[in-house]
């Protein structure tokens, strides 16, 4: 900015000249030079010089020695940078780190050990979000409570920063390399120096269950503000219903907060309505006893290993053969390329598998533990973890009609559909 100033004032006629310590502190690029130099030419009366060198670029021979000196400099730059990253690429295929300050979850004074508490809210976030929580939420409630390292200066932590967190390779201690996985010559991910926070179960589980709620709702929001909303049904017209805010409510008054109504404008009949916290209260009742019920029948959930890790072990060693054998000149890099794809989707196909299988097998044990949860802890979560523990044992809830005029609750009239 301060450069394309500079030109703009001498263009202008504001300064007379330029003095800078050192030319290549001016310009390292010739494209920046040569710019400067047509300055130079359309006022010939204006000054130049250096502190280190006797070059002035409003003479022929000064120009040339400029554009020699800056051609070397850039050069100089373009060495040093690429043994910059030839250095930070040696040092990721070591497993080592790069520098920079400690990524949340491991200690700011040694990088390599794992911070107790920050790793502890990443793993209660992560269970957080296979219970069904929202990514928004967690980044709320990490906002309040200053977790998360947020970026000096910011009033609101980035979703993305903090997606970025719980789904990092680096929990699992994978090395990476302009933020993909880094593979050794075996095929396999390089691993880092520092301790993991995950297991590879625990980490593909919470990448894949990211990954499916994007690709089931893009750009959709999964914020629910009542609990049935999305599940309740008119018990008449069978038409979805919704939670409705009563706009005369306030904390002193008696009057209903809210209700389910059956609406004409999303389809429905209209017929239908009933106050919402007594069938919210029911319908938590009813779940959480259900819960317990099937618990102590079926035990807790037993993890398992996904059957096909020796295939996709086979598949990763006959990658790595044929890198080394097109590497040893015992094939082309033609035939390489024609095998390698068909390996490599395969690889992906059977790694994906895999994250799903675990995803599913560690959801199923985060929202079956509801067994000692009571029903003034249920409404303590999080409005899309209820929902999570809701679906986990309802598909719908039948609302019946009840009749012209003030009645009373009738819990018979809420009919819970069962899985």
């Amino acid at each position: 900015y301060e450069f394309e100033l500079m030109l703009k004032d001498l263009r202008a006629g504001l300064i007379d000249g330029i003095v800078a310590y050192d030319l290549d502190r001016l310009a390292r690029q010739p494209r920046d030079l040569e710019r400067l130099i047509e300055i130079y030419d359309e006022r010939p009366r204006l000054e130049f010089a250096t502190v280190t060198n006797d070059i002035n670029i409003g003479t022929p021979d000064g120009r040339t020695m400029a554009r020699i000196m800056v051609a070397f400099a850039n050069k100089s730059s373009h060495d040093a940078s690429r043994r910059i990253k030839r250095k930070h690429l040696e040092l990721a295929q070591q497993g080592k780190d790069s520098g920079g300050p400690a990524p949340y979850g491991w200690r700011k004074d040694d990088r390599t050990k794992v911070g107790p508490e920050a790793a502890k809210a990443i793993r209660e976030a992560q269970r957080e979000i296979l219970a069904g929580v929202r990514i928004g939420t967690i980044r709320t409630r990490w906002q309040e409570q200053g977790l998360g390292n947020p970026r000096e200066g910011t009033k609101r932590m980035a979703h993305h920063h903090v997606e970025h967190i719980l789904t990092t390779p680096r929990l699992v201690g994978y090395r990476t390399y302009h933020g993909e996985i880094l593979y050794g010559e075996d095929g396999q991910p390089v691993i880092g120096e520092w301790e993991p926070i995950n297991t590879l179960e625990e980490w593909e589980a919470v990448r894949a269950a990211v990954e499916e709620r994007k690709q089931k709702r893009p750009g959709a929001s999964l914020a629910r503000k009542y609990l049935l909303s999305g599940i309740a049904r008119c018990g008449l017209c069978k038409a979805k219903i919704r939670g409705q805010i009563n706009q005369r409510w306030t904390p002193e008054s008696k009057a209903t907060r809210f209700t389910y109504q059956c609406s004409v404008v999303n389809g429905g009949c209209g017929k239908v309505g009933r106050t919402g916290e007594p069938v919210d209260r029911l319908i938590a009742q009813l779940v959480l006893e259900e819960q317990r019920a099937r618990a102590s029948v079926t035990g807790a959930p037993i993890d398992q290993r996904w059957p096909k890790e020796a295939e996709l072990d086979q598949i990763t060693q006959d990658i790595a053969q044929l890198v080394e054998a097109e590497r040893t000149k015992q094939i082309t890099v033609a035939t390489l390329l024609q095998l390698l794809p068909t390996k490599e989707r395969a690889r992906d196909g059977l790694k994906l598998e895999r994250a799903r299988f675990y995803k599913e097998q560690k959801q199923a044990k985060v929202k079956g533990q509801t067994t000692n949860l009571t029903v003034e802890e249920f409404f303590g979560l999080p409005i899309e973890r209820q929902q999570e523990i809701v679906l986990h044992s309802l598909s719908a809830v039948l609302i019946h009609p009840a009749g012209r005029g003030r009645r009373k609750f009738d819990p018979n009239l809420i009919e819970p559909v069962w899985h």
